[in-house]
């Protein structure tokens, strides 16, 4: 028999407050449970795609998360890799919590001539102009030399070489941003930009394993750490 669908008349808050039943009752069907330090960022990712694969293919460092809640909490300023992701998070409620902003520079005049100059991508050179914006050496803030600066979390959606960038900065420990949400989407340098993350334990990472991603996750992650860190502020 043929099953009949029937239009659901919902404000917006309803829409949502449904879509994570639904998401809820189908983890529950599937067997699947999400560590609660978690859930919230892997069902705000599935809310966002409908796509339940990130279920098992969003990868966290220990403690990602809350590293993730306490930094938006101190004003943490966000770096995107595309003016979409920049577009998609809530900056209202970034502001309102810890005083953070979200910035892209991949549209910036001085990006595009360094990418030119140097022949990589505006995603390699925005990453290089956070780096000079908000880079810290490990040596210089183990030793006291410098002032600790804003928190930074650094959210890829779609460039792998602004995750490559960043791992030489890791590497070299010339940038540690509090965070790193490397989810960009593709066929090229996608898989080994992650596994490059993934591979590293000085910056706490939420990393989507194998092609998917984009901006809209990265947003989404970014999304879910500022309503869990509104929310705990609330309690």
């Amino acid at each position: 028999m043929e099953n009949k669908m029937e239009f659901q008349q919902l404000l917006p808050h309803q829409i949502e407050e449904k879509s994570f039943e639904i998401i809820d009752e189908e983890l529950k069907e599937m067997g699947i449970s999400l560590k609660p330090e978690e859930a919230f960022v892997v069902k705000r990712a599935i809310h966002t795609t409908a796509d339940f694969d990130y279920a098992s293919s969003l990868v966290f460092s220990p403690g990602a998360a809350a590293v993730g809640m306490e930094a938006i909490r101190q004003g943490a300023m966000i770096i995107t890799d595309t003016n979409m992701a920049k577009s998609g998070i809530n900056s209202r409620q970034l502001k309102e919590i810890g005083g953070g902003q979200a910035f892209c520079f991949m549209a910036d005049e001085d990006v595009a001539v360094s990418a030119k100059e140097k022949g990589c991508t505006r995603a390699a050179a925005s990453m290089e102009k956070a780096a000079r914006l908000f880079g810290e050496t490990k040596e210089a803030v183990s030793e006291n030399k410098v002032p600790k600066r804003m928190p930074v979390i650094v959210a890829v959606g779609n460039a792998p070489t602004a995750l490559a960038v960043l791992c030489q900065f890791i590497q070299e420990g010339s940038f540690l941003p509090d965070l790193i949400i490397g989810v960009p989407v593709g066929f090229v340098n996608v898989v080994w930009s992650k596994e490059q993350i993934l591979s590293q334990n000085q910056v706490p990472y939420i990393v989507s394993k194998g092609r998917k991603g984009g901006s809209n996750v990265a947003a989404a992650i970014v999304n879910a750490l500022i309503y869990q860190a509104r929310q705990d502020i609330m309690i």
